[in-house]
């Protein structure tokens, strides 16, 4: 009984990936966000879901690393407002919003990332030359516009950006073998409008014939000694904090992702230095609550 007993306890797996060259992996998200921010006194609530599909091909690969051809194959965004609904989309024929051709502009622009085998991203390349390139192919926008519409989308789509949450999205594997019950940390760090580091501890909850079901417990922080970013034409700063839980269930032949949902919810406050649109500056208040899902098709 001994010998059974300790068998079984010692019994671990080594999730990885194991992806092939040439075929092609998709990761399709759906992020519902309620922004409630609190400006001079007045309420002000943001609800906003941003979908998304990417493909992920596989051009080569070494012992350590996969070399992959990443493309947003479908992008598209809905915004409810105190002033009224906007929405916008790749798959819109609608020429006379800027918005949608942005967002088919992004579409099917491929950029290159490096990931290793325990699903780290190791490197993006080239996004930035996808965004200049869609940019600039907009003709009736004024060079100023363009220089600002630049700026906003590499702060989402930029390669920092897309280092950042491809990493959050993607790297909750082990780097050692692990047992049922077993947990390991996670250190991400993220780059975008604003800076924060992401601290996750992940537990392989149970192990099916077909999968690794892995539950995930983050806290989340702003780099409060950051500098000031320039977002809508504005030097503003994040100053935030919450937490993340995460379930994920990873498909044991490949390591690819099946599916994940997560919960996020951030609160703090946001500064607006002195500029000419806000003469003295503001700060102000505000929570974020995320939902996230995330299926392989």
């Amino acid at each position: 009984m001994l010998i059974i007993a300790a068998s079984g306890y010692a019994q671990k797996v080594k999730p990885v990936l194991k992806l092939v060259k040439g075929n092609t992996y998709y990761l399709a998200s759906s992020a519902h966000s309620v922004v409630k921010q609190t400006i001079n006194g007045q309420l002000n609530n943001i609800d906003m879901t941003i979908d998304g599909k990417m493909s992920f091909k596989v051009l080569n690969a070494d012992d350590s690393l996969y070399y992959m051809e990443v493309n947003y194959t479908k992008v598209g965004m809905k915004m409810v407002l105190a002033t009224g609904t906007v929405a916008f989309n790749s798959d819109s024929r609608d020429t006379s919003n800027i918005m949608a051709r942005i967002m088919q502009g992004i579409t099917n622009k491929p950029f290159t990332a490096s990931i290793t085998k325990s699903g780290r991203i190791r490197s993006v390349e080239n996004a930035e030359n996808m965004i200049s390139a869609m940019i600039d192919g907009i003709k009736e926008v004024p060079q100023a516009q363009k220089d600002q519409l630049k700026t906003q989308l590499t702060q989402s789509f930029g390669s920092s950006a897309l280092k950042s949450n491809l990493q959050m999205s993607m790297a909750v594997l082990p780097e050692t073998a692990i047992a049922k019950n077993d947990k390991w940390t996670i250190g991400t760090k993220l780059e975008g409008a604003m800076t924060a580091q992401i601290n996750s501890v992940y537990q392989l909850m149970d192990v099916t014939p077909q999968s690794y079901v892995i539950h995930g417990s983050s806290t989340l922080a702003t780099d409060n000694a950051a500098g000031y970013r320039t977002i809508s034409n504005m030097p503003m700063k994040y100053n935030m904090k919450g937490t993340m839980t995460s379930d994920v269930v990873v498909d044991k032949a490949t390591g690819w992702i099946s599916s994940s949902k997560m919960k996020q919810n951030i609160d703090g406050t946001v500064e607006i230095k002195d500029n000419p649109q806000v003469p003295g500056g503001l700060t102000f208040p505000m929570t974020v609550t995320t939902e996230t899902t995330t299926a392989d098709h």
